[in-house]
């Protein structure tokens, strides 16, 4: 079982709500929409994409590397400060 099992249903349903966004982003090239707007939503998809990376990486993090997965190793502060700063930059 990987560490995102529990929470699969809602990775899915967000990344579906990126999928549609991405579509949107299609049709507002096809529509020759303003150049600001588009790169409006790029940043909002974007965002919503390293929203879901975040989440991985820290069920990642606390499943293998915080003592609950198979392969376990004892280093929650650093996991948890290798989390941090990773939020500081999606």
């Amino acid at each position: 079982m990987y560490g995102y099992t529990q929470n699969k249903n809602n990775y899915l349903v967000r990344l579906r709500r990126i999928e549609g966004q991405i579509r949107g982003l299609q049709r507002m090239v096809e529509d020759d929409k303003y150049c600001i707007d588009i790169l409006t939503q790029v940043a909002a998809a974007t965002k919503a994409l390293q929203s879901v990376a975040l989440g991985l990486l820290e069920e990642h993090l606390s499943h293998y590397v915080a003592g609950q997965g198979p392969r376990s190793l004892r280093i929650d502060r650093p996991a948890r400060a290798l989390l941090n700063q990773q939020a500081r930059y999606a």
